[in-house]
């Protein structure tokens, strides 16, 4: 039994003080007492306690490509598709040992910037020209692997990619390596189940259509149903090109779309969503669908701002991913998710209720929503739930004799991952004094892995 004693910890009541919360053997709560006093001996004391958020959406290899897509090409102005192109040409080259250690850096990285646990979107499950590994399942394992190795709770989810768009064009040369036909798809999720089975009891095993483009839509339902009641995500609605496709191709938007003909609801995490109507966005919400924010990648494609006013204001669920991992930063999400809103808007405290601030309520919305998202029975500090949890150094300079809401605020518009002290997920004590238990062993073999790449350039 662990025992932490937090002099403020945000629970699902509101803020408590003097709070020991015991983790059990099994990862979970066991048991939360506010007011438990200064003399419980044998208990890590920390500052101030949070839920730590799921990372809702991850493709970890695009954090080797961090820096290296900022040069304008030859088109007249470059964009999401341009950048496409060239992170094709990059995971050309990546072998499933490189994968491996790249993905075991973002979810150390993660841990560190107060991430409980990781939703990783995998499509990168094939050699460079399309031929399966051995193993069907190899990079899934590798996924898993690296999993083992930082600690993190994983929630894999299997992508699955056929065409090149909603005209069913063959995948072209940087798609290769992502696609199967369906059967042999069904397949790759039963080798990566078997592969799951090396991690903790919390790993979730889901399954991601990748979008109305990438797989004919009619086949969603039969794809949901390969894993019942596991989480199951998608893009949708990030680019102007795309939802001028798929209105072309169907005859409809594509949120408009998913809600005429799939079932959405809270099983499912639409990602970016940047591109919605108003109707859309408060039909869409009202189904109880998370949606995955990564606001740092979004704004670096130029994907467009997500209604974040008018989501949560209809009860929307939402959750924070990194996606493209160009920088990981719990932080700097919440930040950016904010002040996206105030530059649309020429607001300020836009997200803030009466109730709660700008930080905390995006915060705890984003730990039950990422809970949710990643088919995971954590978001919030309370007995049965899964010890994903954050401490925040209250000694930082800049958290220095603040509380409650202010403090979360701070964290969230003037910090970084230097004010997060301890990570647990699932009960697992991941990083203390700041720093993940392996990040010597971890990030050595990522520099081994990223310099052959970098080299080619």
């Amino acid at each position: 039994m662990q025992q932490i004693l937090a002099q403020q910890a945000l629970l699902p009541s509101g803020w408590g003080r003097d709070v020991l919360v015991e983790v059990g053997a099994d990862g979970r709560i066991a048991a939360v007492r506010p007011g438990a006093g200064a003399g419980q001996g044998g208990a890590l004391r920390v500052g101030a306690l949070l839920p730590a958020p799921a990372n809702c959406h991850s493709h970890a290899f695009q954090r080797a490509m961090a820096g290296l897509t900022e040069r304008r090409g030859a088109e007249a102005a470059d964009s999401f598709w341009t950048w496409r192109r060239l992170m094709y040409a990059f995971l050309d080259r990546l072998t499933p040992e490189q994968v491996e250690a790249i993905a075991a850096f973002v979810q150390m990285e993660m841990l560190e910037a107060g991430f409980g646990a990781s939703v990783e979107f995998h499509y990168l499950h094939h050699q460079p020209d399309g031929t399966p590994y051995g193993e069907l399942a190899e990079m899934s394992a590798r996924i898993v692997a690296a999993a083992r190795t930082s600690g993190i709770g994983l929630t894999l989810l299997p992508v699955a990619y056929r065409f090149g768009g909603l005209d069913r064009r063959p995948l072209g040369p940087g798609q290769r390596r992502f696609g199967n036909d369906p059967d042999r798809f069904a397949r790759l999720v039963e080798g990566a189940a078997a592969a799951m089975a090396a991690l903790p009891a919390d790993s979730v095993l889901g399954v991601a259509p990748h979008s109305l483009r990438a797989v004919p839509p009619g086949e969603i339902p039969a794809l949901a149903a390969l894993r019942p009641g596991a989480p199951v995500h998608m893009h949708l609605a990030e680019t102007v090109a795309e939802v001028a496709e798929v209105e072309a191709a169907l005859g409809a938007r594509p949120v408009d779309w998913v809600l005429e003909n799939l079932d959405p609801g809270p099983r499912w995490c639409l990602i970016h969503l940047t591109q919605m109507r108003p109707h859309e966005t408060r039909a869409l919400a009202a189904t109880g669908t998370v949606a995955g924010l990564c606001p740092l990648t979004e704004a670096s494609l130029g994907d467009g701002i997500f209604d974040g006013v008018r989501w949560l204001g209809a009860g929307g669920a939402v959750a924070l991913g990194s996606d493209s991992n160009i920088r990981i930063s719990l932080a700097e999400e919440v930040r950016q998710l904010d002040t996206s809103q105030r530059l649309r808007d020429h607001s300020r405290a836009a997200l803030a209720t009466p109730g709660r601030s700008t930080g905390r309520r995006i915060l705890e919305d984003a730990a039950r929503g990422g809970a949710r998202a990643a088919g995971r029975g954590a978001g919030r500090i309370e007995p049965g739930a899964w010890a994903d949890l954050l401490a925040l150094d209250t000694a930082h300079p800049d958290l220095e004799g603040l509380a409650g809401d202010t403090l979360i605020d701070a964290f969230a518009f003037a910090g970084d991952g230097a004010m997060v002290a301890e990570v647990w997920s699932a009960g697992r004590h991941l990083v203390t004094g700041g720093r993940h238990v392996r990040r010597e062993a971890i990030l050595a073999a990522y520099r081994r892995a990223v310099r052959p790449l970098r080299a080619e350039l």
